[in-house]
């Protein structure tokens, strides 16, 4: 893919540091000890190759603990007895179920939550109803921002349990009644299904991963698959679209490329592109760990 000057896009790291129900409360050996609601959790964090601030004694009063052992090749939970997999925390008026499975995602990207109030921020403005797109949707915070806003989402993932959840986290904030339309799906071929029904989006959400499966056993890799992904999306935005915002972990390329990269597929339309890292301040000694990359396009009004 072409890339634009590196002039006509913004650099802009977003550093996040929790909310009332969300903390990072340290890190270092490799795992970092977060704040979930009332429960403490303990969960790989690769960055983190310091020494933690806060004693041991703060650490092992953990209610679980996500860990890769030198011998496993995959990760396991060990949580405390009787403790249950499934629990809730709030954002402000979204309620987010969590649980624990076999991954060590647990049901949120904290680090996005500036995202979330951007993504609501852009519907509410908008003068009419915005159809919007959230592809890779996992289990729909993005989808909650802009439905309680007024959206039209369409909401696709190829897990039929991020889905599931995604709706469950829709009913218990209040917000089913909102017009939002599941799609269990490869989001590739998804995207190519609308361009031949002639679908058109005002905005759309985009959380790919590094690598993935869809629903049948189609195979996502990041750097393979994103120009292609792009390029086609370009196709079933509207005349005037209002945002593009992309989030992207653990993949091989720097902001700055996806920031180039989206302001070449939007440079048809008036508006601005800004990209940066996500990243995670704690609060025991205030040392920051990158977590993701992003770029967002918006309109210009």
């Amino acid at each position: 893919m072409t890339r634009n000057p590196a002039s006509l896009i913004k650099i802009e790291d977003i550093i996040t540091a929790g909310w009332t129900d969300y903390e990072l409360l340290d890190s270092g050996a490799y795992q970092k000890l977060e704040r979930f609601g009332k429960r403490l959790i303990v969960r790989t964090e690769p960055a983190a190759n310091w020494k933690p601030a806060f004693p041991a004694a703060e650490w092992v009063r953990a209610d679980a603990e996500f860990s890769i052992g030198k011998s496993q090749s995959q990760g396991v939970w060990k949580k405390q007895d009787g403790l249950s997999p499934d629990w809730t925390i709030r954002y402000k008026e979204f309620q987010i179920n969590l649980f624990i499975t076999g991954s060590r995602h647990i049901g949120v990207f904290p680090e996005q939550h500036e995202h979330w109030d951007w993504i609501e921020q852009k519907v509410k403005k908008s003068e009419n109803s915005l159809s919007v797109l959230n592809l890779f949707g996992y289990t729909g915070i993005s989808t909650l921002a802009a439905a309680s806003a007024g959206a039209l989402v369409t909401h696709v993932d190829a897990s039929k349990s991020s889905v599931d959840r995604a709706k469950k986290n829709l009913e218990a904030s209040g917000l089913s009644d909102r017009p939002v339309r599941w799609i269990v799906d490869d989001a590739y071929k998804f995207v190519q299904r609308e361009i031949r029904r002639g679908k058109r989006y005002d905005a759309i959400i985009m959380d790919p991963p590094s690598f993935g499966r869809g629903p049948k056993g189609e195979v996502w890799k990041f750097d393979k698959a994103i120009s292609a992904l792009l390029t086609s999306c370009l196709q079933i935005l509207s005349d005037n679209p209002s945002f593009f915002i992309i989030t992207a972990y653990n993949v091989n390329c720097q902001a700055s490329d996806l920031g180039n990269w989206l302001g070449q597929i939007m440079a048809g339309f008036s508006g601005r592109t800004l990209c940066g890292n996500l990243i995670q301040k704690e609060k025991s000694a205030g040392r920051k760990i990158h977590q993701a990359i992003y770029s967002k396009w918006e309109r210009r009004d």
